[in-house]
């Protein structure tokens, strides 16, 4: 007697085996990533008096930033302009002459570099002259100041110069170079007696000058200031 069942036997077969799949790689680029373009550094020498020390302690920096390959290095020096102190929206020609060897040298910096001595616990007014002709060159852009002087090494200018600077939506970076009895420090040729210190705080202040330059000038590539 044949038996038979509703049961329906299922005929499985085994899985073949998945091919694990090759991790994926990062693409690399062939070539490295190009450095950017070198900020363009304006320092300011900002006394005119005569017989001023200026020179020396501009030269000093001067040298410390050609040295490095993220700056361009453009000295502003005040004795070369005779900005009157009355200021106009409607200057003679003779004051526009004057403005035309700066201005447009502010406006193209990326970053500033100020020199200054301590006159009467404040700034010359050579450089307060510089400063209030000029508004939209300032604007989102990092500063950086170097003073020299007597006992203070002109850091009560700099005090000065950091207020005025934040009016003007400029971007004060905090460590500064500063030279007390500054006559002391060099030598007949302008070469810094010890140095060691004093560059390491230029590099310092470099450093940070760079990042803040990059910083804004990619910021308003994008956007521009709301000043």
């Amino acid at each position: 007697m044949d038996i038979t069942t509703n049961d329906s036997a299922t005929l499985t077969t085994p899985e073949t085996p998945r091919t694990p799949e090759t991790p994926q790689t990062p693409e690399t680029s062939a070539t490295p990533a190009s450095p950017p373009p070198p900020l363009n550094l304006a320092v300011i020498m900002g006394s005119n008096r005569e017989g001023r020390f200026g020179p020396v302690v501009s030269d000093w920096f001067v040298s410390r930033a050609t040295g490095r390959a993220d700056f361009t290095v453009d000295l502003i020096d005040l004795a070369d302009t005779d900005l009157p102190t009355a200021l106009s929206f409607n200057p003679p020609v003779s004051v526009r002459g004057q403005l035309a060897k700066v201005t447009h040298r502010l406006a193209e910096a990326d970053a500033f570099v100020v020199v200054t001595p301590e006159y009467n616990h404040s700034y010359p007014a050579s450089l307060k002259s510089l400063i209030d002709w000029h508004f939209d060159e300032w604007q989102a852009k990092p500063i950086g100041f170097v003073s020299y002087g007597g006992i203070s090494g002109g850091l009560r200018a700099v005090e000065h110069l950091r207020q005025v600077f934040a009016e003007l939506h400029a971007v004060a970076v905090r460590d500064t170079v500063s030279f007390h009895n500054a006559g002391a420090l060099f030598d007949t040729d302008g070469r810094h007696r010890d140095p060691d210190g004093a560059d390491s705080a230029a590099t310092s202040m470099l450093d940070q000058l760079a990042w803040w330059g990059l910083a804004l000038r990619d910021a308003k590539s994008v956007r521009a200031y709301a000043g």
